[in-house]
């Protein structure tokens, strides 16, 4: 059994290999009509989602299997109290495979120490969003057709952004690709990411400017300003509306450049560039339906991919195996380890500095 809780969980081949699958699903939709017949998804979301939500139930009822669980955790027994650990015990003994999207950092750790079934993160905080991820590379080698050499900007939140995260750690690692980090101060790119970009030499720079930094970029990576990671709701107001994508900032863009967004988008991309064959963010939702199909059938071991189906990850027994008790406690108010009772809080030393597992914030 494996999980997918961070990008980094899949190599590049096996990556590769389920861009394979994708594109087979894509040209060949009827040959995976049944595939997953008697195969049950629980899509347990603790937090508001659109595409993620719509596109994993699309996606295993395209396989022909079924769906069950919440979009509002208000109508589970979350509301009465119960810990994350005790439902996914539960959960997990009714289904197949389980994908979940939580607002707590760290929260898929809990989930796959305790989940009897293949276990998918669908957004932790601002922490990873992987299958975002992989519907961004779907459409990076259906558009560009490479991973490699290419210039990506990458505009708006960057420190709160969990698709900015998860981007940045796939494509770091293709050679020769670099970064143009666009945003204001108060939302730079954490410090944590910016030390491991420079460990492994890889280019990038730092701007507050859109105007000037995309001239000659062939990704360029536009996010919402996300309200619900502000605890202060003036500084969000005061930064929602600083990067504006137009018709006119796009004009000086290469004209084989690409233009994505996980949406949903608020004002920062302006609908006269829609029309705009560099913009492809509907396609991104699009494609996220067919990588998310092929996502399910390799945790399921339903792949025709002999790779993909025999590797491992996490497991049950092997989620906390490389790390250690810790008595110190995490600084960040949106840890897991803030919210989930009677959990060990685990550390990983990372260059002489002891991290927070769950949340990869220093202790």
């Amino acid at each position: 059994m494996k999980h997918l809780i961070n990008i980094l969980d899949f190599s590049i081949s096996e990556l590769d290999e389920l861009m394979t699958v994708a594109d087979d699903i894509i040209d060949n939709p009827e040959k995976y009509s049944n595939i997953c017949n008697g195969k049950q998804l629980a899509t347990l979301f603790y937090e508001p989602s659109t595409r993620t939500r719509l596109s994993f139930e699309s996606a295993m009822l395209s396989l022909g299997g079924k769906v069950i669980g919440f979009s509002d955790s208000n109508s589970s027994s979350v509301s009465k109290g119960e810990s994350l650990a005790d439902t996914i015990s539960i959960v997990s003994g009714y289904v197949d495979i389980i994908a979940m999207r939580h607002p707590i950092e760290g929260a898929p750790y809990i989930a796959t120490s305790k989940s009897l079934v293949p276990f998918i993160n669908a957004g932790d905080g601002s922490h990873f969003h992987p299958t975002q991820t992989l519907a961004d590379l779907l459409t990076i080698h259906r558009t560009l057709k490479r991973f490699d050499n290419l210039k990506i900007a990458l505009c708006g939140d960057l420190k709160y952004g969990r698709t900015v995260h998860s981007l940045i750690d796939a494509m770091s690692r293709y050679e020769n690709n670099e970064f143009v980090l666009i945003s204001p101060a108060e939302l730079e790119l954490s410090p944590s990411y910016i030390k491991e970009l420079e460990k492994k030499n890889i280019k990038f720079t730092v701007t507050d400017k859109l105007e000037g930094s995309i001239d000659d970029v062939d990704i360029l990576y536009m996010t919402r300003v996300q309200k619900e990671r502000f605890d202060d709701i003036e500084e969000y107001e005061r930064l929602k509306d600083v990067f504006v994508l137009d018709k006119e900032k796009l004009d000086t863009a290469k004209e084989d450049m690409i233009v994505l967004h996980p949406l949903p988008r608020v004002n920062e991309i302006s609908v006269d560039v829609d029309d705009d064959k560099r913009t492809m963010y509907f396609e991104q939702a699009y494609f996220g339906k067919y990588i998310r199909m092929a996502l399910i059938l390799n945790l399921l071991g339903l792949s025709d991919n002999k790779t993909l189906k025999d590797k491992l990850h996490y497991t049950p027994d092997n989620t906390f195996k490389n790390c250690i008790i810790t008595e110190k406690v995490c600084s960040n108010n949106k840890c897991i380890t803030k919210f989930e009772s009677n959990i060990n809080r685990y550390a990983r030393t990372v260059d002489g500095v002891e991290m927070c597992y769950y949340c990869d914030k220093e202790l």
